[in-house]
């Protein structure tokens, strides 16, 4: 048998969609039930689905009194409060296309994305970076607020294939790549709610994350709010030790968050027992063993893990009722269509490792890539979109991975390309040419780690100092290596592995 899974088609998303509209629905039967928190260690902002709902219209008749038409696009500038989500289902719900991105940007990599999407307007928070000379008019979050009393308008319904938002993600490149989301997107993450979490409506679900991140925007937000649960978001500028206390004293039921996120948790002094909390949910990179067996020791809970991409979110999964075995990853979602291939395209045979793909039909996949001319476009290869994640999938669905086809770095869950803080390197005077990749510095702790050739020492304070305008903080590197030369291959090819190597036997 070769490696391809379809085993279930998913219900078709309606035919006159609006994913706002899809994300609000379901709150509309328990109006006064909170749908948000914004929680601390003991306190809490509510937002009830009716005042949400209220707002998020709001938001959109704002919008539109812009002159702001279907299809337009609004670049989103804005940090973890509550407003990211109103903007952001305001401005789907008006029919707009919400492009959310880091808040740590620098004025140098904004400046590069608005050149790239055009937006016909930016809503930027107090402190945030924006492009050099903006051509377009600016919001602030009072300009929002005004608008959340304004009378409510009827959301924009069509067909769920057009775009509803765009995010950003490295890459192999070194170009940030616009990443152009169907409204139908949000409709195929039902696959996730039995596929991965396990979710019900009585849940209270907690999640760790910016909210410009997929996986918090997705599995923090929209999902809870699809099925008419309760999302929790911690407060900004909470420290990953205090999340314990959130779980217990906001009796949260399933708690997301990236390895990292579990780890800084384990750390924490005070652990309260967390007695509503059902399991947890990982994904982002892969979890150590090491982390995810500490968090069962300490909780008595399982951790299930998912493997996605910011093309096509989460696609393989453990659950509560199907959780992955040892050594597995977990299992192919059912509703997904997806193979492992040679490196000719081909189906590879069961438990052969390959590349997973996605078909083309998976109705969560991108619709592209965004283009210069504004167009995405879906690379494939013979009707598949190639990940580049190597696994195994044996034939009832079980995924095993192991590893990156490429040299994208993962940092705190987010990919980061090598090449975008290679070019930010050697633009400092004093460098030849660099390299970096991800280093293991403990058995469960990877980082960035920089290799230079300059014409003399540089300090790694000035370094940092240089790179801090244009790399946003999670794409720095944490370790510079000054080096004579960088390993190459014979036909001139840089060779990262002998770097990973070499970092290695210096430890």
């Amino acid at each position: 048998m070769v490696s391809i899974y379809h085993n279930t088609n998913p219900p078709p998303c309606p035919p006159d969609f609006n994913l706002a509209q899809y994300v609000m629905a379901a709150g509309v039967k328990n109006p006064d039930k909170v749908a948000l928190s914004i929680v601390g260690s003991e306190s809490a902002q509510d937002w009830t689905y009716s005042t949400l709902r209220r707002a998020i219209s709001g938001v959109a008749a704002g919008l539109q009194s812009y002159g702001l038409k279907s299809g337009d696009k609004v670049l989103m500038r804005l940090g973890n409060t509550v407003e990211f989500p109103l903007v952001f289902l305001g401005a789907a719900w008006a029919g707009l296309v919400p492009i959310p991105v880091s808040s740590t940007l620098t004025e140098t990599e904004i400046t590069h994305i608005a050149e790239l999407v055009d937006p016909q307007i930016i809503i930027a928070a107090n402190g945030v970076s924006l492009p050099a000379s903006p051509k377009v008019a600016v919001l602030s979050l009072a300009d929002i607020e005004e608008m959340y009393g304004l009378p409510p308008v009827q959301p924009e319904m069509g067909h769920p294939d057009r775009p509803g938002y765009i995010v950003f993600t490295s890459g192999t490149s070194g170009t940030p790549r616009g990443i152009v989301h169907a409204h139908r997107a949000v409709w195929a993450r039902r696959m996730m709610w039995d596929g991965w979490y396990g979710l019900r409506l009585d849940d209270r679900l907690l999640h760790a994350g910016a909210f410009n991140w997929t996986f918090t925007l997705g599995t923090g937000i929209m999902d809870p709010w699809a099925i008419g649960a309760t999302a929790l978001i911690p407060e900004h500028g909470f420290y990953s030790t205090e999340i314990p206390a959130m779980i217990s004293n906001h009796r949260a039921t399933i708690f997301a968050g990236a390895p990292g996120i579990y780890r800084q948790m384990l750390k924490s002094e005070s652990f309260p027992q967390m007695l509503a909390l059902r399991h947890g949910l990982s994904a982002g990179e892969k979890l150590p063993d090491t982390v995810r067996d500490a968090w069962t020791t300490k909780t008595g809970l399982k951790v299930h893990e998912a493997l996605g991409m910011s093309e096509c979110s989460t696609f393989v999964s453990g659950n509560p009722t199907r959780p992955a075995t040892d050594g597995c990853l977990g299992y192919v979602q059912d509703g997904r269509h997806i193979a492992v291939l040679s490196a000719t395209g081909v189906p590879v045979a069961d438990i052969e490792p390959g590349t997973l793909a996605i078909h083309r039909d998976d109705p969560g996949l991108m619709l592209g890539y965004l283009t210069i001319d504004g167009a995405p476009e879906l690379p494939l290869k013979h009707d598949w979109f190639v990940t580049g994640d190597t696994v195994t999938l044996a034939r009832d669905g079980a995924v095993h991975y192991v590893g990156r086809g490429d040299d994208v770095l993962t940092a705190g869950g987010f990919r980061v390309s090598p090449i975008e803080v290679e070019a930010a390197l050697n633009a400092h005077p004093m460098i030849t040419e660099s390299a970096v990749v991800d280093a293991q510095i403990a058995m469960e702790t990877r980082i960035i780690a920089a290799f230079y050739v300059a014409r003399s020492p540089i300090s790694d304070t000035d370094l940092q100092e240089f790179l801090e305008p244009s790399l946003a903080p999670y794409k720095r590197p944490r370790i510079f290596i000054q080096t004579n030369a960088l390993p190459k291959s014979g036909n001139g090819k840089l060779n990262r592995r002998a770097l990973r190597d070499g970092f290695k036997e210096t430890k």
